[in-house]
C-alpha cells in the first residue's frame, strides 16, 4: 500500500516494489492513465509511496506531477525511482515530504489520484484529506480513488500470498492476512526471504484499515465541496470539484 503517514512502512518499503510493483503499475495504467492524458494543469498523487503511480502519471501526461509522500522509507524508494527517469520527466515532479494538509496546496491540479491510500486514513484524517484535495483541485478538477472496504467483516479474511520473487539465490514472498480488531480491519504483512528452502529472514508489519460505506464517503466528499460522479473504471470512486 502506498504511504500516508510519516511513521510506518519501514519494513514494507524494502519489499513493496519486488512483490507488488508490476501488478500496481498495470492497475494504475488502466485506472489513471486515460484521465492523466487529459490533464492540462497538473496531476496530484496523494500518498505516492514508492512512486509506481507517480511514474505512470508522468508517462501518460505532459503536465507537472505533485507527489505527496510523508513516510521517509517510502520517499527514499520514490527518490530512487525518480533517479532512473529521464531529466525531462524529473523536471515535472515536485515531491512534497509531508501530509497533503501540511503541504497546503491550493488550486494547482485538475486531476488528483489517491491509490491504495484512503483505507489507511482514520475517519478524522480522511475528512481533512478530502478538504485538502478539494483545495488543491482547480474548479472542475477530478479526484479518482479506490475506496476503503465498505464494512468490517465478521471473521478473518482468507490469506493472500505475494510472490515468491527470485533475487539471485533468494526468494522473497509475503503472506497477507486481514482480520477485524477493535473496530478496524488489520492487515498483517509477514515478509520472508528464503534460500534453498530455509528462511533467512522473516519480518512483519501491520496496517490499520478503516471501513466506510459508500453513503458515508459521499456525505464526507460533499461536506468537503466534492460531488460524486461516475468513475471511469471498476473498483474506483470519482468526485469532482464543481466548476466556478
Amino acid at each position: 500500500m502506498n504511504g500516508t503517514h510519516g511513521g510506518g512502512y519501514a519494513v514494507s518499503a524494502e519489499f513493496y516494489d519486488l512483490l507488488q510493483a508490476e501488478t500496481d503499475r498495470r492497475l494504475a495504467e488502466r485506472r489513471f492513465g486515460p484521465a492523466a492524458a487529459r490533464a492540462r494543469r497538473a496531476v496530484l498523487d496523494v500518498g505516492a509511496g514508492t512512486g509506481i503511480v507517480t511514474e505512470v502519471l508522468l508517462h501518460t501526461s505532459g503536465v507537472p506531477v505533485h507527489a505527496v509522500e510523508p513516510a521517509p522509507a517510502m520517499r527514499a524508494a520514490l527518490a530512487s525511482r525518480l533517479a532512473h527517469l529521464g531529466a525531462d520527466q524529473r523536471a515535472r515532479v515536485t515531491v512534497h515530504p509531508e501530509t497533503l494538509e501540511a503541504a497546503g496546496l491550493t488550486e494547482i491540479a485538475d486531476l488528483a489520484v489517491a491509490s491504495n491510500v484512503i483505507a489507511c486514513l482514520d475517519p478524522a484524517t480522511r475528512r481533512t484529506t478530502w478538504k485538502a484535495i478539494a483545495a488543491a483541485l482547480v474548479p472542475g478538477g477530478l479526484l479518482l480513488f479506490d475506496p476503503p472496504p465498505d464494512h468490517l467483516p465478521d471473521r478473518p479474511e482468507p490469506a493472500i500470498r505475494l510472490g515468491p520473487v527470485r533475487v539471485g539465490p533468494d526468494h522473497y514472498s509475503a503472506d497477507v492476512t486481514r482480520h477485524p480488531h477493535r473496530g478496524v480491519l488489520q492487515a498483517v504483512f509477514v515478509y520472508r526471504v528464503e534460500r534453498d528452502g530455509e528462511v533467512l529472514r522473516e519480518e512483519q508489519e501491520t496496517f490499520d484499515l478503516w471501513p466506510a460505506p459508500a453513503e458515508r464517503l459521499t456525505e464526507e466528499l460533499a461536506s468537503a465541496g466534492l460531488h460524486l460522479v461516475r468513475a471511469p473504471s471498476t473498483g474506483l470512486m470519482a468526485a469532482r470539484r464543481p466548476a466556478a
